[in-house]
């Protein structure tokens, strides 16, 4: 069953190449350096995702802000005036019809050659899946790729529990429609459920009542009841197509997006331990040792790396959902500032969860908190390489600049490395964990603005140390050596 899924990912690929760029043979004939030819498969097109999306092939200037889902000459105003209510679709494209205006086109009907050959491809894989979950949800997607329908194939993927292999497939995130944030690119996951480690994802997302009472704020802020959602899971993936192999490698995935599937299912928050390993041996370590005093070079580990990301997933369930001053949803109220606001928030409640966790003896006798705190401290300079204009990068500056401000950790001028202040650093957490969680409470948006404005920015002395960074050749991401030819049978 495996190579049928394989020969559908890649038509995922081959079908985010079309929305990314276009052509991508024609793109390739272009160039005859080998480097840069990888270079082209590694960004799915000639701009350079992990830096602002620069060209880096003459004579090809800036990417179109709504890639290939819109005419790169069709203005806002323009597409409001069309009417057409299928435009704002997530499974839809817009182009010019002979007479210059635009129209509306469905993904299956746009591309529905190739999505003929994946439906076929996972009709053939459900024939053969032992699993009648896996089997059910195989025939709905292949079903939902023809008609771009994706609700009843996406229950069909949160009933699924017992298959140790799954299959994410189809057109899923928008991040690549910067101009309107509404259109879907295809990609496709083949993942290998780790029982072991799921089992006890699952113990702990049945904890968050109790770690819910135990958030370091006043009764009113946590008095919301967190979902025992335990559909929490640890995977090795075996392969990435199309978007999210475009560019930066994901660690985590929090799937489906569809709001109306949430409030049936909930969604399945994945762990992806081999990616992670990846960037731990080959990026986080390699900082650690130019960055971090020699001696808490041993707090450094893999499973506080683990425990770290997996508790920034668990930890968005906690807090508060809903403004206490009748100013609607969190969300709503802090407008653009609250996706940053909320990844900070599920960063240091992340850390925040694993400290009530060891005082809990849930993670065992060989908990090392101090492990947590100086990889933590690592973890900020990683994920501060990608810059601070993304919300994730924005949260990561704000803690940083924070535990700064708090003396969560001092700079060993000689050696230009950084040293933990345990005492500090955890003092400096449940203050931020406060702070963070009032604000949410209160609605605050002019606070939330504040604390970006004041926070969320990258100051000369830090810029030198990423310049370190780059200066020793660490990579910013990962590539990976993937497809059926590495499997051993």
């Amino acid at each position: 069953m495996l190579p049928l899924l394989f020969e559908a990912a890649q038509v995922m690929d081959d079908l985010f190449w079309q929305q990314a760029w276009g052509d991508k043979q024609a793109l390739m004939s272009r160039v005859d350096d080998p480097y840069v030819k990888k270079y082209l498969e590694i960004n799915y097109g000639p701009w350079e995702r992990l830096n602002g999306n620069s060209s880096f092939i003459e004579g090809i200037g800036k990417k179109p802000a709504g890639a290939q889902f819109y005419p790169h000459d069709m203005t806002k105003e323009e597409f409001e005036a069309l009417e057409d209510e299928a435009k704002n679709s997530q499974y839809t494209i817009i182009e010019r019809d002979g007479e210059g205006k635009l129209k509306v086109i469905p993904y299956h009907v746009a591309y529905a050659g190739a999505l003929k050959k994946a439906a076929d491809l996972l009709k053939q894989a459900a024939v053969l899946a032992e699993d009648d979950g896996f089997k059910d949800y195989l025939e709905k997607r292949a079903k939902a790729l023809l008609n771009s329908e994706y609700f009843e194939s996406d229950l069909a993927w949160m009933s699924m529990k017992n298959n140790q292999i799954d299959f994410v497939v189809g057109p899923i995130e928008n991040y690549e429609d910067a101009l309107l944030g509404a259109k879907t690119s295809f990609e496709a996951y083949i993942l290998i459920k780790d029982m072991e480690w799921s089992e006890k994802l699952a113990h702990f997302a049945s904890l968050l009542p109790k770690l819910q009472k135990e958030l370091p704020v006043d009764a009113k802020y946590k008095a919301e009841i967190p979902g025992c959602d335990s559909d929490l899971g640890a995977y090795d993936v075996v392969y990435y197509g199309g978007d999210c192999n475009a560019g930066s490698k994901t660690i985590a995935i929090n799937l489906p997006n569809d709001p109306k599937v949430h409030l049936q299912k909930g969604s399945r928050k994945i762990q992806l331990k081999n990616s992670m390993r990846a960037k731990f041996d080959k990026i986080l370590l390699p900082i650690s040792e130019l960055l971090i005093v020699d001696e808490q070079q041993n707090n450094v580990t893999f499973d506080a790396f683990f425990e770290n990301t997996m508790f920034h997933e668990v930890a968005h369930g906690l807090g508060i959902k809903n403004t206490l001053n009748g100013s609607g949803t969190v969300r709503e109220a802090l407008k653009e500032t609250s996706t940053a606001i909320e990844e900070g928030k599920a960063d240091i409640l992340g850390l925040y969860m694993v400290d009530m966790l060891t005082q809990m003896n849930e993670l065992g006798e060989d908990q090392v908190l101090m492990d947590n705190y100086v990889t933590f401290m690592a973890g900020l300079f990683r994920s501060i390489r990608f810059g601070a204009s993304s919300s994730h990068g924005k949260a990561n500056m704000i803690r940083f600049n924070y535990f700064k401000d708090k003396g969560a950790f001092t700079k060993d001028e000689a050696s230009g490395k950084y040293k933990v202040d345990f005492d500090k650093m955890r003092i400096a957490m449940i203050e931020l964990s406060r702070e963070i969680l009032v604000l949410q409470g209160d609605g605050d948006y002019a606070k939330a603005q504040k604390m970006i404005q004041e926070l969320g920015f990258i100051q000369p002395e830090l810029q030198a140390d990423l310049d370190k960074i780059a200066e020793a050749g660490i990579p910013r991401d990962i590539v990976f050596e993937q497809g059926v030819k590495m499997l051993q049978w």
